[in-house]
């Protein structure tokens, strides 16, 4: 599965560079707000770990706001991507976050990993290490798939059974890409969760509609903005350690 998910966005990594943060409205209009919302405007004097970086925006954004950031990505086309976009303003590390982490004890106080840990069969050794990795009251927070957004790909539909699914995405530069990933119920993010750090929140996010106003969006907007206000497609979780 490792080995899958590395292909796949080595192959991604110049679409997400080139053209996701401009031409992807799942994320600019749907998920990035969703998740910038959740973290301080002044982050000046935090550290902050970028768990599943990709090509850097959420990077960039972090250190916009004044964070000390550190961003790893199993993908070294991804972390070369990233490095690029922010040069020596973070240090970017090709690392597979489901093994022992590179950091001390208590190493950041925020720590954001967007939509990556559904290519993660196992989260346990994962938010062991991001506790470990947490300062006491640090916060993390994390989007991944929906449960609901995977019941179509479903050949015998089981919601309550992890298993790993796939698709192709077709993408300007990559072409055709096989993309696989773990569906997992609710109740399995949810408890794993838990058992680790302490949720402050559950969120589903809607399109943030203040974005239609914007002639690039039109053409997004009018083909998702019912479909994603009315059925959910991503799941947030705002949790901070003990």
């Amino acid at each position: 599965m490792k080995d899958k998910v590395v292909q796949a966005y080595d192959k991604l990594a110049l679409d997400y560079e080139l053209h996701v943060d401009t031409e992807s409205g799942h994320n600019a209009y749907y998920e990035r707000p969703a998740m910038l919302k959740l973290m301080p405007e002044d982050m000046n004097g935090m550290a902050v770990l970028d768990a599943g970086c990709a090509a850097g925006w959420y990077t960039e954004q972090y250190i916009r706001r004044g964070a000390q950031v550190t961003a790893i990505d199993i993908s070294p086309e991804m972390t070369a991507a990233c490095k690029r976009r922010v040069g020596d303003q973070a240090t970017v590390i090709t690392c597979d976050m489901s093994e022992p982490l590179p950091f001390g004890d208590d190493s950041f106080d925020r720590i954001a990993s967007s939509l990556t840990l559904h290519y993660i069969e196992n989260w346990t050794p994962v938010f062991r290490e991001f506790s470990r990795v947490l300062k006491p009251g640090g916060k993390f927070v994390f989007s991944v798939h929906h449960p609901f957004m995977d019941m179509g790909h479903l050949d015998k539909p089981d919601y309550f059974k992890q298993r790993l699914l796939s698709e192709i995405w077709n993408k300007k530069v990559a072409g055709p890409v096989e993309v696989t990933f773990f569906h997992r119920s609710l109740q399995d993010i949810v408890n794993v969760t838990a058992s680790h750090f302490i949720i402050e929140q559950i969120i589903e996010p809607q399109p943030v509609a203040a974005f239609k106003q914007l002639p690039e969006a039109a053409e997004w907007f009018s083909k998702f903005y019912e479909r994603l206000s009315t059925n959910p497609h991503f799941l947030i979780a705002d949790v901070r350690k003990a």
